[in-house]
């Protein structure tokens, strides 16, 4: 009896067609397109109901509940290490700002404006600001504010070309950047080491730099101010110089960690945190901060309220200072964390029902080079950031998609990383309709279109990994021993889930 009950709850097991495969992204299209772009839900329910209907057509394929979960839990685990480094960068965050170092950089970044030098400065210490913390929307909204404040008292600036420059230098920053919570998840995606994601993203992100550079000083050289008002960026130096003691020695020494961490490729984590007790030591020792403070900031970031107390005089640039030190900590971690959890759940129950094989398989039908592959990776990733209009999910869905198909033509996934890094977060901020781009607009104060075309290093990745991946430059290629063991892997990953 019991034996016949066990026989009927088996279900034959279906392949699904490139219809049926292509339904869950229709409905992921619908769900953030509508749910999220259109009616302004938050994005993370919206990533469940796209499971949800994920999982029911992996049902009605054959595929068991358990299958499902799984999968999903063969996916989280895999990128582990990778998550635990995110919630690490927020820790530094935390404690660089609380020790100094960030406050310092964009405190000597600033002072160094000039007229005639306007777009390329915003250029570059924006993007030095962005690298310093990981975050291209915090640079924008501290440093960028106070240029296009300093645009706005300049005769014969255009804030358009400021905004492109701003927007420029934070992304690149903020690719670059260990501490980025979107470079750590590309690298975590294609199971990347972090150092080799970003050394290999300096193929195209920093020939766009040079481009949008050159750009920057030939716009800048027809400038001519004869009376220039920087007194919003005098406000803000005022006001970090009234908060934080310049002691450039011992605040650029966590700076100094992670770059040799970095150029000497030491295990990510180890590096941070011991970046991140140097500041702390910075906090209490030359800030004269508490240990306790120091900690707070570590767990839930820094405030200006908490640390500084409510009755401190920030001056008239109270409002810039507070967004640009209020940040950080381990807590700020988790919104990242959160999408990256409901992404991975639906990227685990399409490769449970076997629908990400199929749409891999029809997609390499188009590439049959490199050069057509790296394409079709750009195409997948601006498709996808232009439909969900989220960046963590643009980098989530064509890694998982595309990562087998990277290893068995021989190709290191740091080419993966790359292109989706070149086509989803670096891109998103020059369309109008998503998070980014709305958010520059506001923040900056010059509408989307106006500001993209000067936003050259956006667009100008996507020309460039095309450029490297049809002449060969810039190409990572696998060693036999290194694509053994990665396809070993994918095998036990397959296996794995037919045994389940």
């Amino acid at each position: 009896m019991s034996a016949n009950t066990k026989e009927k709850k088996v279900r034959p097991v279906r392949e699904p067609s490139l219809l049926i495969a292509l339904l869950p992204i229709f409905f992921m299209c619908i769900f953030m397109g509508v749910g999220y772009v259109a009616m302004g839900f938050p994005s993370e329910p919206m990533m469940i109901l796209t499971a949800v209907v994920a999982g029911i057509i992996a049902w009605a394929l054959g595929h068991s509940f358990n299958d499902m979960i799984n999968t999903i839990a063969d996916k989280i685990a895999s990128v582990m290490p990778a998550l635990l480094i995110l919630i690490t960068v927020g820790a530094l965050i935390g404690s660089w700002m609380i020790g100094g170092t960030i406050p310092m950089l964009v405190y000597y970044g600033l002072k160094i404006v000039a007229p005639q030098f306007l777009y390329i400065t915003a250029l570059l210490v924006t993007a030095i600001v962005s690298v310093c913390t990981g975050t291209s929307w915090g640079s924008m909204g501290t440093v960028g504010v106070a240029f296009m404040g300093v645009a706005l008292g300049m005769d014969g600036v255009n804030p358009a070309i400021v905004a492109g420059a701003v927007v420029s230098g934070a992304y690149f920053g903020d690719k670059l950047s260990p501490l980025s919570g979107d470079t750590n998840l590309a690298a975590a995606i294609t199971r990347v080491d972090l150092f080799k994601h970003m050394g290999h993203l300096l193929w195209t992100t920093a020939s766009s730099l040079a481009v949008a550079a050159v750009v920057m000083l030939v716009a800048g050289l027809n400038i001519h101010v004869e009376n220039s008002s920087i007194e919003k960026v005098t406000q803000i130096n005022d006001a970090l110089s009234s908060i934080f003691d310049w002691n450039v020695i011992m605040l650029l020494i966590p700076v100094v960690i992670i770059l040799v961490g970095s150029i000497t490729r030491k295990p990510t984590i180890p590096v941070m945190l011991l970046s991140s007790a140097v500041a702390m030591f910075n906090a209490v020792v030359v800030q004269k901060f508490s240990i306790t403070e120091a900690f707070n900031a570590v767990v839930s970031g820094f405030s200006t309220t908490t640390m500084l107390g409510e009755d401190f005089d920030l001056g008239p640039a109270a409002a810039d200072i507070t967004s640009l030190l209020n940040r950080g900590g381990m807590s700020s971690m988790m919104s990242t964390l959160l999408i990256a959890f409901c992404a991975l759940s639906f990227a685990g129950i399409l490769a449970c029902s076997g629908a990400l094989n199929t749409i891999v398989n029809s997609l390499l039908k188009v590439a049959k080079s490199t050069g057509s592959l790296i394409v079709v990776t750009l195409v997948t990733g601006i498709l996808t950031i232009a439909t969900t209009c989220n960046g963590q999910v643009s980098l989530v869905l064509p890694g998982e998609l595309l990562r087998p198909a990277y290893i068995r033509r021989g190709l290191h996934p740091d080419n993966l990383s790359r292109s989706i890094e070149d086509s989803g977060t670096i891109f998103e901020p020059i369309l109008p309709r998503t998070a980014a781009g709305a958010y520059v607009a506001t923040t900056l104060g010059v509408a989307t279109l106006s500001y993209a075309p000067w936003a050259t290093l956006c667009w100008t990745g996507v020309i460039f990994a095309t450029i490297w991946g049809f002449t060969g430059i810039g190409i990572d290629k696998l060693t036999p021993e290194e694509q053994q063991e990665m396809l070993a892997e994918l095998e036990r990953e397959e296996a794995g889930k037919a045994h389940a």
